[in-house]
């Protein structure tokens, strides 16, 4: 995790355009302070390193070729380490090579440990490119080197990353080119048109499990009913197959994250689903149905130990969100819901029914329903059990009673005779009224209550593309919009920060700013600030996002504001050149300038991915500034190094000078970086304009 990349195509220098945190926590040296220095490391020597190591070290980046070797090093704080120094040039799909790698090893503890006579054999035994030592530290640092390629997504849905034949055991040179993003093969998306028709599948199992369940606990008592049972065996087997199936594709579908990324790895997708849904999926799957194939005799117990596959309707809440945009579907769900619910009340009524003629109550056997109705289909019970309507019959009487209860007060031709049908009854009608006003009467307020938000984001959305169509905006351009527009709202979910705290109070509202904003009030450069001052500045901060492949800065702009990354990754531009990748935690901007000069930028700031970044004006900086003066000329002094890359043109001579400058060296040991150099040009992988692959999508 110790490396730094320097670009290879500038002739002089070689600067540093990005290092890694482990390179800083090894040095002790800033990211602000290694940025655009010369990548021989000269401002890391001391009076132990080696002249003629950093001269063959200089002239192997010269001749752009491979190169290990072990060298003393010292830290900022002047402390001495030796080091395992490997020099790795990366190639494009050109073949020129553009990058170098080069990664910092600690050994200090095992040269101590080693005997003094054979460190002489062991270096030069280091530098024969067949050696097994080399090969290890190659493959670790082109394992290092493809970890990093993660940030540079593409707007074609790629990354960067190494070329294959550079797992290979020769050694090769890794390319730095674009490739089709890494997953496995077993991987299904979430999003994927087979997994939306195969979420329908399931919930029409789901609905067929909810009817044919409650049936056969109410209905199966007789051996007509039981070889009824029998014959929907195949289905019933079906479903439960359906079930397990879905269990194990759910162990291989990515999900959205918290932080909205779309989760590839397969043990994180393993953990999320046992974590949340695995248990209530496994338990809706036990197959019961196979014991009619093995003959054991099916008792009502195993009728009700299959209800807990009723437990499936829970996932059809975790879908009401998907399917809520949708006023079709929302109103085809609660008319399903309601006649599920119609559905088992209709069981029930059925087993009250039975029930009491079981009963051998001699006041209520011959008054229930069911015995009223076997005698007017002129087939009633004889010995309080044999006899009686069909199956068919009693359930069509029995729907047909629970669902006229439910919607009106019914109609008396199927009536309650006894006490417990009469107490149903009652539960019944509270249960329809029930109904009535909070489904049906308030569809309507329901909709617009569970999606207003997402109205307003339909409303806005057609609203961008009437102003598009009006204007004739071309389609590269009104893409652009688009999908600014639909990851900006998955950010901020349409609400307006400045404009829902505007009437709070000042004090109220600045507590809330400070909190909202503390990643970029913990920098640095504000350490030295009052409260009172930090809770000014966080007034005036705002928040942006910023798609791949836009342009945050132009050359030649004028800067109104310094930006912090909170979270993706920026190149700085210049003439293709790359001169800086930002990521997370670094400061973009200038530093202020005289009162009424213009600050010109001096070179472009593109987003690689999809970033989210803070940013203060620099009118509103300079307002809160002279308001505290104490702390404005501290400020000023500090800002120089908090920045990552200067963007006031005219920076990049004070930069060549102050790397001339002896004071940052740890040691009296004279830098020959000198500065930045003379700049060619740095070929840019990829500047299609294609729309960006699902994969960098937000949820």
């Amino acid at each position: 995790s110790n490396f730094i990349l320097a670009n290879a195509q500038v002739r002089r220098g070689f600067p540093i355009v990005y290092c890694s945190d482990g390179f800083c926590d090894l040095t002790g040296f800033a990211r602000t302070e290694v940025m655009q220095k010369n990548c021989s490391c000269r401002f890391l020597c001391g009076t132990e390193t080696s002249e003629p190591v950093l001269q063959c070290i200089e002239k192997v980046l010269d001749s752009r070729q491979e190169y290990q070797t072990e060298v003393c090093f010292y830290k900022k704080g002047g402390a001495a380490f030796w080091c395992l120094l490997d020099i790795m040039p990366i190639k494009n799909e050109k073949g020129e090579v553009v990058l170098f790698l080069v990664s910092f090893k600690d050994i200090t503890e095992s040269r101590g440990k080693g005997h003094p006579g054979d460190k002489k054999e062991e270096k030069q035994r280091s530098k024969k490119p067949g050696s097994s030592h080399l090969r290890a530290a190659r493959r670790q640092g082109r394992t290092v080197l493809h970890r990093l390629s993660t940030h540079f997504a593409r707007r074609d849905g790629s990354e960067m990353k190494i070329n294959r034949n550079v797992f290979e055991n020769k050694p090769s040179i890794p390319e730095y080119k674009v490739a089709s993003v890494e997953k496995s093969r077993f991987i299904l998306l979430h999003y994927s048109i087979f997994k939306a028709l195969w979420d329908w599948l399931i919930l029409l199992a789901t609905f067929y499990v909810a009817v044919t369940v409650p049936y056969n606990v109410c209905f199966t008592g007789t051996e007509d009913s039981l070889s009824a049972a029998r014959s929907t065996i195949v289905s019933d087997i079906a479903v439960e197959m359906l079930f397990i199936l879905d269990i194990i594709l759910n162990f291989r579908t990515t999900y959205v994250s918290h932080s909205g990324q779309v989760e590839y790895d397969p043990r994180s997708i393993c953990i999320h689903y046992v974590a949340t849904w695995f248990f209530v999926d496994l338990i809706a799957a036990l197959p019961f149905d196979l014991l009619y194939i093995f003959n054991v005799t099916v008792t009502s117990l195993v009728h009700l130990l299959k209800t807990v596959r009723l437990l499936r309707l829970l996932r059809l809440l975790q879908k009401l969100d998907r399917y809520s945009q949708y006023s079709a579907m929302v109103l085809t769900l609660l008319m399903s819901v309601f006649a599920l619910l119609a559905h088992w009340m209709a069981c029930i009524w059925y087993v009250i029914g039975l029930k009491e003629i079981e009963s051998n109550d001699p006041v209520t056997w011959d008054i229930g329903w069911l015995h009223e109705l076997g005698k007017r289909l002129e087939a009633p019970y004889i010995n309080n059990s044999v006899g009686g309507p069909s199956i068919r019959s009693a359930y069509i009487a029995s729907l047909y009673f629970t669902l006229s209860s439910l919607t009106s007060v019914g109609f008396g031709n199927v009536c309650a005779n006894t006490d417990a049908e009469k107490i149903f009854s009652i539960c019944t009608m509270l249960i329809g009224a029930l109904m009535h006003a909070v489904v049906f009467g308030n569809v309507t307020a329901i909709i617009q209550r569970m999606y207003s938000r997402r109205s307003l984001y339909h409303t806005r959305m057609k609203d961008l593309k009437d102003f598009i169509r009006v204007h004739r905006l071309p389609q590269q351009l009104k893409q652009r919009m688009l999908e600014y527009f639909q990851n900006t709202w998955s950010v901020n979910n349409g609400i307006d920060a400045n404009e829902l705290l505007r009437d709070f109070p000042d004090e109220l509202r600045a507590d809330v700013a400070m909190h909202l904003n503390k990643d970029i009030l913990q920098l640095p450069v504000f350490e030295t600030a009052s409260r009172g001052c930090l809770r000014s500045l966080s007034l005036h901060i705002k928040t942006s996002f910023c798609a791949p492949g836009e342009y945050l800065l132009r050359q030649g702009d004028a800067l109104q504001a310094n930006y912090f990354v909170c979270s993706g990754s920026l190149e700085v531009l210049k003439d293709n050149v790359v001169l800086a990748i930002l990521g997370k935690g670094d400061l973009i901007g200038a530093d202020l300038a005289s009162k009424d000069q213009v600050i010109k930028t001096n070179a472009d700031v593109k987003a690689l991915t999809y970033c989210d970044l803070q940013y203060i004006g620099l009118q509103g900086l300079c307002e809160v500034l002279q308001l505290y003066p104490e702390y404005a000329s501290k400020f000023a002094a500090d800002i120089h190094q908090d920045l990552t890359f200067n963007l006031r043109e005219g920076s990049e001579m004070e930069v060549g000078v102050a790397g001339s400058s002896p004071d940052l060296l740890p040691h009296p040991q004279p830098r020959s970086d000198g500065g930045a150099g003379p700049e060619q040009p740095l070929p840019r992988i990829v500047e299609d304009e294609e729309e960006p692959d699902e994969v960098f999508q937000r949820s």
